[in-house]
């Protein structure tokens, strides 16, 4: 699933080409992608009207819509959201829903794997959205300090992985990126958070923020499905530390890499680098 970087990177694409261009058509060939609208009342609420702007919210992207009403995107596994400025590309197999700008373009919503979401909403009104509604600070704000975590560690006994993972705490940081920072902080993911101290957790929210920077900066992870908003790999796929990478050598120390089951997800981590035990 694309996490923050991903997504960061395709709002940073998809910002200069879609705003302020009246829709000629809204097109929606997966009916399950909307939630709570169907089809026509989708299409009635979007048409003519224009996107006023585009902003992220953990892992959603959240395009303003003349008329008080807002364009919430989830991509899920497989989505995308492509512009193609010209309009001729025939439609890829996989196409759930077309915003047609006539002869300026289309930003098209593929999904191979059909889980992908649009909630049309009224400006602000998130609480028909679960995932959004309950999301928790996002790491590259002012809000997402070093006493900020200190305080959510403080006291907890949960993997300080899972915690990372919780997207009510912490907001668009998935598997590849905790994975990422917990390496570059030296921090093992199985180890309780209440077990750190104060000077490892300075240390990961550096590392937090570093790692999701320099992933914005090379345009995302790409493995398999994930895109930028013009059709384009990322490319930090190429700078992982540890991610995927078991058996490897760790670039820090040399030890063969490990991974291991953290809340459900697997985690590499390297067993001299990141000790189990502080």
């Amino acid at each position: 699933m694309p996490e923050l970087p991903e997504v960061e990177t395709v709002r940073r694409s998809l910002l200069p080409v879609v705003l302020h261009k009246p829709l000629e058509a809204v097109d929606v060939h997966t009916k399950r992608i909307l939630q709570h609208k169907t089809v026509e009342e989708f299409r009635e609420l979007l048409l003519g009207r224009s996107f006023l702007d585009l902003s992220r919210r953990g892992k959603y992207l959240i395009f303003s819509v003349e008329g008080g009403w807002e364009l919430v995107a989830h991509l899920r596994m497989t989505g995308r959201l492509i512009f193609y400025s010209n309009p001729s590309i025939p439609w890829a197999k996989h196409t759930s829903a077309v915003f047609s700008f006539g002869s300026q373009g289309e930003l098209r919503f593929e999904d191979v794997r059909k889980f992908g979401t649009l909630d049309l909403v009224p400006t602000g009104q998130y609480e028909t959205i679960k995932g959004l509604h309950t999301l928790g600070v996002e790491p590259l704000s002012e809000e997402f300090s070093p006493e900020y975590l200190l305080k959510l560690l403080t006291g907890r006994r949960i993997k300080v992985k899972a915690l990372l993972l919780d997207q009510t705490k912490i907001a668009g940081l998935g598997n590849i990126y905790a994975d990422e920072s917990l390496f570059q902080a030296a921090i093992h993911p199985q180890r309780s958070a209440d077990s750190l101290t104060e000077e490892e957790i300075e240390r990961l929210h550096g590392a937090i923020r570093d790692v999701l920077e320099l992933a914005i900066a090379n345009q995302g992870t790409t493995l398999r499905d994930y895109r930028t908003g013009f059709g384009q790999e990322g490319s930090f796929q190429n700078r992982l530390q540890i991610y995927g990478k078991k058996g490897e050598e760790c670039p820090r120390c040399g030890v063969k890499l490990e991974h291991r089951k953290v809340a459900g997800r697997t985690s590499h981590f390297c067993p001299a680098c990141q000790r189990e035990q502080p």
